[in-house]
């Protein structure tokens, strides 16, 4: 293979799912920091990507023809609470990758988030101003402007909250929803909290589909329907067949978090669509991670 991908946080949910599928075309090097990972098919290198030095090696190293970079601190409620250690990885770290990738003259992926906006006035597009309203989306945004401006050849993928089956050192969402209802707790999820979410292997796709496009600047990378995450519940345990799983609805504003959480983030990714971008339903993707659950 003459193309090698360096991908940063194949440790992470997302991170696992993009390796698993990129080593059909790349040669693929995934980084991780504290959580040690084998992935069959591709090569895995502990690397503090805040260490500046470090990093500029592993470029030299390995020489990749394309970066995608999902490495971050992504726990609102932890970036709150910890803004410097957080603002090293998701703003500084990344900003570095960007001038790395411009060095180079190589596509550079960057994996952002729906939480830049403030929930006021979805669905949002890529042309709408962004006004995020926690730390973590401040960061991102801060990333973003700083990674476009010094190499504007990078595609800013905006994520939409994500599922699916999990990964050898990651989960999503969905687990502890499933492990609350399997003994037999009740589960308190928000009626007034609005998402596109699609599941990590689509989300893979679509970064995949966007280096190949070799797009630039912001696109939008949800799914094709808004729904509350009191209806998400609903329809997983619908689906999962959890017996007597018992939801119960919520408003965010009863629930104290470190983190402000936005009403409704749905992304408009109509120019994702036509790029090739096809999510399932939410019915469709929740039921391809039975056979996950199933072994």
């Amino acid at each position: 293979m003459s193309e090698t991908l360096l991908m940063t946080g194949a440790s992470g949910f997302l991170g696992w799912y993009l390796c698993q599928i990129a080593q059909k075309e790349y040669s693929v090097y995934g980084t991780y920091l504290s959580h040690q990972i084998e992935i069959p098919g591709a090569k895995t290198l502990k690397v503090n990507l805040t260490d500046e030095n470090k990093l500029r090696q592993v470029f030299q190293d390995i020489k990749p023809t394309a970066v995608i970079h999902t490495a971050a601190l992504s726990q609102p409620n932890f970036c709150q609470t910890h803004p410097q250690e957080s603002h090293k990885i998701n703003v500084i770290a990344s900003k570095n990758i960007a001038e790395l990738c411009a060095d180079a003259s190589i596509p550079c992926v960057f994996t952002s988030t729906d939480l830049v906006f403030d929930g006021k006035n979805a669905p949002y597009k890529e042309t709408d101003p962004v006004n995020p309203v926690n730390i973590y989306g401040e960061q991102k945004v801060m990333a973003e402007q700083e990674m476009l401006t010094c190499y504007p050849m990078t595609a800013v993928c905006r994520m939409p909250l994500m599922f699916g089956a999990p990964t050898p050192t990651a989960k999503s969402f969905i687990q502890g929803f499933i492990e609350t209802l399997q003994q037999g707790k009740e589960l308190n999820l928000f009626t007034d909290e609005f998402r596109t979410p699609v599941s990590g292997l689509t989300a893979a796709k679509g970064l995949l589909l966007v280096l190949e496009k070799q797009f630039n600047g912001c696109i939008h990378l949800g799914g094709r329907e808004r729904i509350s995450r009191y209806e998400f519940g609903k329809l997983m345990v619908k689906i999962f067949q959890i017996a007597n799983g018992k939801i119960k609805p919520g408003r965010q504003q009863d629930v104290k978090m470190a983190a402000p959480r936005p009403s409704d983030v749905s992304l408009d990714s109509s120019v994702a669509f036509e790029l090739g971008y096809s999510p399932l339903s939410v019915k469709k993707e929740l039921e391809m991670c039975i056979s996950s659950y199933s072994k």
